[in-house]
């Protein structure tokens, strides 16, 4: 290769893992083996869910952070006692925009979603991350205010990505979504133990972009959470 030539690296790993609040199927709060997890998926961005950081210690997205060496970014949507919880990212790409969006529904958990666009290496993504509700209006509510920020006209890459909270495949929120970004494979992450339902979910949009997306399953990720992380590999580069 010709001296002074850049090498552009479009090809980008990201993953969705809802941590339960760092509570592993033992019982244990253990945020360390939480970063373990995360370690073994070798990603350049990941959302976390149910973070949860507690006051008085480091939290656990302080904990992450440190023992991955990703830039966090923090998206609460519970504040209790100096203490939060919610959505979070860990990302070795740099935040460019930042933006916290309120999904709540009254009478409902809090629920939000983080919009962000990154650059990685050279290039240009759009991440956004969310844990929607758990009842039908609630999730059909959530999916429209988000559906309503994608342009269609966007050409940057999308990633849409989270515990998107849907186990039944033929759901009206899920088909809006499918219409969006097209349909994308939905590997079972839930029980971490024994996975029967797709609680987390991965689109990108153009689909072309996407090139793999598998569920995270070792004797480390049965045991940190309840659920198993899902990862997906993507080209940023255009076709």
């Amino acid at each position: 290769m010709p001296t002074g030539v850049a090498v552009v690296v479009s090809r980008v790993r990201v993953a969705t893992y809802n941590i339960h609040a760092g509570v592993g199927r033992d019982g244990r709060f253990d945020p360390h083996r939480i970063a373990r997890v995360v370690n073994e998926l070798r990603v350049d961005v990941v959302a976390l869910h149910e973070v949860e950081s507690r006051a008085g210690d480091l939290g656990a997205l302080g904990v992450l952070a440190a023992e991955t060496g990703l830039r966090a970014l923090a998206g609460p949507t519970m504040f209790r006692n100096e203490a939060t919880y919610g959505n979070a990212l860990l990302s070795r790409c740099a935040f460019s925009e930042v933006e916290r969006i309120d999904l709540s529904v009254p009478g409902r958990e809090p629920r939000g979603a983080l919009d962000v666009r990154l650059e990685c290496r050279g290039n240009a993504l759009r991440v956004i991350a969310t844990h929607l509700g758990l009842g039908r209006t609630e999730r059909r509510r959530q999916i429209g205010l988000l559906m309503e920020r994608l342009d269609p006209a966007d050409p940057m890459p999308t990633v849409l990505m989270g515990d998107m909270n849907e186990w039944l495949p033929w759901d009206r929120p899920l088909h809006r979504l499918h219409r969006c970004f097209g349909r994308a494979a939905a590997p079972r992450t839930f029980p971490s133990a024994l996975p029967v339902l797709a609680l987390d979910r991965v689109w990108v949009r153009p689909g072309r972009r996407l090139l793999q997306l598998n569920r995270h399953a070792t004797p480390l990720s049965r045991v940190a959470s309840d659920h198993l992380p899902l990862v997906a590999e993507i080209d940023l580069a255009d076709a």
